[in-house]
């Protein structure tokens, strides 16, 4: 069962510098996570937000894409009670039709010794630097392939919603390998090692006239092509994820199949964490899918903050007592962490009653 620690939130936007004075800090949340060392590595969302003076003024930050300026960003300001301003979802700002984001992300490292305590860097880590990132770059997993650290990420601008890869050996310089996956697609996840010769990644399509968020699975020869894409799982009527899935931390392979904590959304709860389990040679086939929730939001962290209602896996770390630490985004705004054992992890994977609605 899944053990909220005592200290949660781990990491707030308070704890966050920004990376410019003419913003502030709005989410600390959705880490990649990872060890390196003797650490637990944490790779934050960080979204910042314009200052204005003007309060009649609403302000959206986007990368400033013309080369012979020096500043990193653009402050693009709209009329806050215009008839062509919709401010109705917290996190974008709709003016004459177009839909912008109301914060820009960048990746943010955190490194701890214990997993539970944090030290968050000063500067960014990976800023938005393409076309393709001019609103954004959010929500990255961190997978150790072949003595690498690959990290998958959600690239957004005017041109849709992307996702790209990047790769780093000591999380001191990376190197940007490009986009991966076609616009619209998001919640990539690789795992750690190649299945019958070929790289493996879960990700999430968009919704169509025929049927919701699904995930799938992908196959590549090279991190950088992908294709043989296969249907993995579908939100399920009448359960925890009814309305809409997604991949949450890397998986962890086991004897009994590929682990995965991914998220789902229904009406009642909001975003909430889940198992299920893999078959290890065909990682496209589902064995078992968890019957309940794995963590539901129910503590005021979870259910207060910048977007209601939301855990949103996106990291699962062993550590060297047999714990395992799931990283979570809290409410769009911070990070909590709760601790488990594989065996449980396992069991509620599977299903197993005395488990159900552990840490719920």
């Amino acid at each position: 069962m899944a053990k909220r620690v005592a200290e949660n939130p781990i990491i707030t936007p308070e704890m966050v510098k920004p990376s410019e004075p003419n913003l502030e800090v709005v989410g600390a949340f959705n880490p990649g996570a990872t060890r390196y060392g003797d650490e637990v590595i944490l790779l934050l969302r960080v979204a910042e937000r314009p200052i204005l003076d003007d309060p009649d003024l609403v302000g959206v930050p986007v990368l400033n894409l013309n080369g012979s300026s020096s500043q990193r960003l653009e402050i693009l300001t709209f009329p806050r009670h215009s008839p062509l301003t919709d401010l109705s979802d917290p996190r974008a700002v709709t003016y004459e039709g177009r839909v912008y984001l109301s914060s820009i992300s960048h990746l943010r490292l955190a490194r701890s010794k214990d997993g539970i305590h944090f030290t968050v860097d000063e500067q960014p880590t990976l800023f938005p630097e393409t076309k393709y990132e001019e609103y954004g770059i959010e929500d990255c997993r961190i997978t150790q392939i072949e003595g690498a650290f690959y990290i998958s990420y959600t690239a957004v601008s005017r041109y849709g919603i992307c996702v790209g890869i990047a790769r780093t050996e000591d999380f001191k310089s990376f190197q940007r390998l490009g986009l991966i996956l076609h616009h619209e697609n998001k919640n990539v996840t690789l795992f750690p090692r190649k299945v019958n010769g070929l790289y493996v990644a879960m990700h999430r399509t968009a919704a169509s006239a025929f049927n919701g968020p699904n995930m799938w699975i992908a196959y590549s020869p090279d991190l950088l092509h992908w294709g043989d894409h296969q249907f993995l799982m579908a939100p399920r009527i009448h359960h925890w994820d009814s309305r809409r899935i997604g991949a949450g931390a890397p998986p962890v392979e086991t004897p009994e199949g590929w682990l995965i904590v991914y998220h789902g959304v229904n009406a009642k709860d909001g975003y909430c964490a889940g198992v299920a389990l893999l078959d290890l040679d065909e990682p496209h086939k589902v064995l078992s899918r968890s019957h309940e929730p794995l963590i539901a939001p129910s503590e005021d962290y979870e259910v207060s903050g910048f977007f209601e209602r939301v855990v949103f896996p996106t990291g699962l770390v062993p550590m060297n007592d047999g714990r395992w630490m799931v990283y979570y985004g809290v409410a769009d705004r911070s990070v909590a962490v709760a601790e488990t054992t594989m065996d449980e992890l396992l069991a509620v994977a599977k299903g197993e009653p005395a488990l159900m609605g552990a840490g719920c």
